[in-house]
């Protein structure tokens, strides 16, 4: 084992560009294909070898994150069983700025920074397939979330393929407020295991080719995410905006982060209830 300091990595919020559902599995799972980056925005856990495992969580969306349910100490048990006394217990500290349940991947994020953290202690390679399959045992988004690069994410999100030279996106992320749970979301789709579902991805992509399938069921179960879009498409200067992974966070592209910022100030006076924040994508 390489150290006992404390270890800090940061998580950051994975953004689908676009997500497209290609059906339903036998076994129930859903068939992805999705673009995703990663934002500026981020979790920052600061992870201690401890007699035992412990959590505990700050920042401006902590509210509402219950220990019993979190994937950072699921990450650790999960790489315990699989390397045994390579793997200690830990204590996190966990600066919480992803809003929970938003369609940004913060939980997701949160478990691939404890992978990449226990693979620092122990000295262990964070994209080989034992921890990529450790990875995928925790969610779908968590192996996209391991590497934080610019991806295509297929099959039901275990096929990672690098997206090179991807430029900059220069964004604002609004939502409403509300959570949304995710497989209510797909559940809402209506699809039956074994049913085809949507067209693939076409590349080069673009934004007039591709979708987000999860919008519609998201929106019959939280309305103000269609107000939420609205919103975004209506502001100055806007290029494009479109709904992230299961919601209910949305994206509007500028072509500046200075216009970026400018917008996220006049939304957040109009809609003073809403997290808004501009964000780099990359």
């Amino acid at each position: 084992m390489a150290t006992a300091r404390a270890i800090e990595e940061t998580a950051r919020a994975k953004v689908n560009l676009a997500l497209h559902v290609l059906g339903r599995r036998p076994d129930g799972y859903h068939l992805l294909d999705s673009f995703v980056v990663f934002a500026d925005l981020c979790d920052r856990l600061t992870i201690a070898v401890a007699s035992s495992n412990a959590l505990s969580v700050s920042g401006p969306c902590a509210k509402g994150l219950g220990q019993a349910d979190d994937l950072i100490l699921k990450a650790q048990e999960a790489m315990a069983r699989a390397f045994g006394r390579l793997i200690p217990n830990i204590a996190v500290k966990l600066e919480k700025n992803i809003p929970l349940a938003s369609g940004l991947g913060g939980g997701s994020a949160d478990a691939a920074a404890t992978l990449r953290a226990l693979c620092r202690i122990a000295n262990l390679d964070p994209m080989s397939r034992a921890v990529e399959k450790i990875a995928l045992s925790l969610g779908a988004d968590v192996p996209v979330c391991l590497a934080s690069r610019p991806s295509r994410m297929r099959g039901i999100g275990e096929l990672i393929e690098p997206m090179p030279d991807v430029p900059p996106l220069a964004v604002v992320l609004a939502n409403a407020g509300l959570a949304l749970a995710t497989a209510e979301v797909f559940s809402g789709l209506g699809l039956e295991p074994g049913e085809t579902g949507y067209p693939p991805l076409v590349f080069p992509f673009a934004f007039q080719t591709s979708r987000n399938d999860l919008t519609p069921p998201a929106i019959r179960r939280l309305p103000v995410i269609a107000a939420v879009l609205d919103a975004l498409k209506a502001m100055a200067g806007v290029r494009f905006a479109r709904m992230s992974g299961s919601g209910g966070t949305c994206f509007a592209v500028f072509d500046s982060m200075a216009e970026a910022r400018a917008a996220a100030g006049e939304l957040a006076a109009r809609h003073r209830d809403w997290w808004i924040i501009p964000a780099r994508l990359s």
